[in-house]
C-alpha cells in the first residue's frame, strides 16, 4: 500500500481490473485442461482399445473429483486466503495434467484425471472469493461474465489446438504443454495478488476508498465460516439445485459433444475440432452479454432480483428451444448454429448464477459458491457417467432430450431466487 500523499483529484488506479484479468486467465487455463480430456479421448480410446462405457468411466474420474471437492476447495480459499489457495491448487492440477501425459494404462490415466479434478475443484470458488473484496457490486455481473467467458474461450479454442497438436505430435503433448502453462500462471499470481486492497502496493488511495466505500472494510481477523447457516438456507439450496440443472446441461457439451460429432455425425478429428470450437464459441458471447445486461438493468433500475432472474431465465429457455433443434438438423453448419444457440443460452445463466453467490454470500462467497458449484458439478459428473449408457440404450437424441428437460427445470428454479436477500449480514446473523 502506498503511503505517499496523493494530489487532490488523482484518478483511481485500476488494480482490481488487472486482478480480474488474472482470474480470467485462471478460468481459461482451467478449461484448457478440462476440455483437453474430452477432445483427446477419441484418440486415447483408439490407442488403448476400450469401449464408450469405459470412456465415460474414465472421464467421470475427473468429474466426480471435481464435484466432491468443491466445498473443501471453497473452505480452503476462505481459510487461508485466495492468494495462497489459488496458487496452490493451480500448481497441483497443472502438475497432474503434466503427469497424465505419461499415462501408459487406463488406470494411470484415470488416477491422474481424478487428481486433476481434485485440484480444479477449488478454482472457481477460490477465484470467486478472490474477487469478493475487490469488485464493486455494480461490476459483479460483468466480472462473472468475463471470467466465465475466459473459460468458454478456452473451451472454443482447445478442440482446434488439441487436434493440431495431436495431429502434429501425439495426444501426450497437449497434456505436457497445458500443465506447464498453469505452473507459470501460479507463480505470477502469487507475486501480484493480495487478499485485501489495503495490502496491495500498486493501489492508490482513490481506488482503495472507492472499493471500501462500496464493500466496507474487511475485518482484520478471518471470520469463522457459518456452515450451519449456509447449509440451512432454503435459498442456498435453490441456487444449488438450479446450478445442478445448468451443470448437467453444459457438461453434455464439454464431455460428450466431440464424441457425438465423431460417433453420430461421422466427423474426423479435424472436423470434430472445428465444429466443437464453433459451437462453444457461442458460449463466450453468452457469458459477456449475460453479465453486461444484468449489470445494466441493475444500474438503470436498482432491481437486483429482477436483473439476475430475467437474464438467467431467458437463457435457460433459449437453451431448451435450440438444443433439441440441433439434434434434428442435417447440415454441419446449421447443426453447429442450433447447438451454439443452445450453449449461448446456457451461458447467459452462468455469470448471473455466480454473481448471485457474491450478492448473497458477502465475505463467505467462496463457501457459498462452493456449495452451488458442488451441485452443479454433481450434475456434470452424472451426465459424464450416464450419457454413454443412455446412448448405448436409447441413442444420442435421448441424451440431448434429457438435457432439454433440465434446462426447463433450471428456469423454473431461478424464479425462486432473490439475489437481493443476503444469506447473512455478518457471521452471526440468521439465514433466511
Amino acid at each position: 500500500m502506498s503511503t505517499v500523499a496523493e494530489p487532490a483529484g488523482t484518478k483511481p488506479t485500476r488494480v482490481r481490473h488487472r486482478i480480474l484479468g488474472f482470474v480470467v486467465l485462471a478460468y481459461f487455463i482451467t478449461y484448457l485442461d478440462r476440455v483437453l480430456i474430452s477432445n483427446a479421448m477419441p484418440v486415447i480410446q483408439k490407442e488403448f482399445g476400450f469401449d464408450i462405457g469405459t470412456a465415460g468411466v474414465i472421464m467421470s474420474a475427473y468429474a466426480w473429483a471435481y464435484a466432491l471437492f468443491q466445498i473443501p476447495g471453497g473452505w480452503f480459499g476462505d481459510r487461508v486466503g485466495p492468494r495462497i489457495a489459488l496458487a496452490c491448487v493451480v500448481t497441483w492440477w497443472s502438475a497432474f495434467t503434466f503427469l497424465a501425459g505419461f499415462s501408459a494404462s487406463v488406470t494411470m490415466l484415470a488416477v491422474c484425471l481424478f487428481l486433476v479434478g481434485l485440484g480444479e475443484a477449488g478454482a472457481f470458488p477460490i477465484s470467486n472469493r478472490a474477487l469478493s473484496r475487490w469488485m464493486l457490486p455494480s461490476e459483479r455481473g460483468f466480472a462473472q461474465g468475463t471470467t466465465h467467458a475466459g473459460s468458454r474461450l478456452a473451451g472454443a479454442a482447445t478442440p482446434l489446438l488439441v487436434a493440431t497438436l495431436i495431429g502434429a505430435y501425439s495426444w501426450h503433448v497437449p497434456f505436457w504443454l497445458f500443465g506447464a502453462v498453469g505452473v507459470v500462471w501460479a507463480v505470477v499470481w502469487y507475486g501480484y495478488y493480495r487478499d485485501l486492497p489495503r495490502e496491495h502496493r500498486g493501489i492508490n488511495h482513490a481506488e482503495r476508498e472507492r472499493i471500501e466505500a462500496a464493500l466496507g472494510t474487511a475485518p482484520k481477523k478471518r471470520q469463522p465460516i457459518p456452515w450451519k447457516l449456509i447449509l440451512s438456507s432454503r435459498q442456498m439450496w435453490t441456487v444449488a439445485a438450479m446450478y445442478f440443472c445448468y451443470g448437467y446441461s453444459l457438461n453434455m457439451f464439454l464431455a460428450w459433444y466431440p464424441k457425438y460429432l465423431n460417433a453420430e455425425r461421422g466427423y474426423d478429428l479435424a472436423q470434430m475440432g472445428l465444429f466443437t470450437s464453433l459451437t462453444l464459441a457461442a458460449a463466450v458471447v453468452g457469458d459477456i452479454l449475460g453479465g453486461v445486461i444484468s449489470d445494466y438493468i441493475i444500474h438503470k433500475s436498482g432491481r437486483i432480483k429482477f436483473a439476475r432472474q430475467s437474464v438467467a431465465i431467458t437463457g435457460f429457455v433459449i437453451a431448451a428451444i435450440f438444443i433439441p433443434l440441433g439434434v434434428h438438423m442435417d447440415g454441419p453448419y446449421l447443426t453447429a448454429a442450433m447447438f451454439g444457440l443452445g450453449v449461448f443460452g446456457l451461458e447467459l445463466v452462468v455469470g448471473n448464477a455466480w454473481a448471485v453467490t457474491l450478492d448473497i454470500g458477502g465475505s463467505f462467497a467462496g463457501s457459498c459458491s462452493a456449495v452451488m458449484n458442488t451441485l452443479g458439478n454433481v450434475g456434470g459428473a452424472i451426465v459424464t457417467t450416464v450419457t454413454g449408457f443412455i446412448v448405448a440404450a436409447y441413442g444420442w437424441s435421448a441424451a440431448f432430450y434429457v438435457v432439454t428437460a433440465f434446462c426447463v427445470a433450471g428456469a423454473l428454479l431461478f424464479t425462486q431466487i432473490d439475489a437481493g436477500r443476503k444469506l447473512a449480514a455478518d457471521a452471526t446473523s440468521p439465514v433466511t
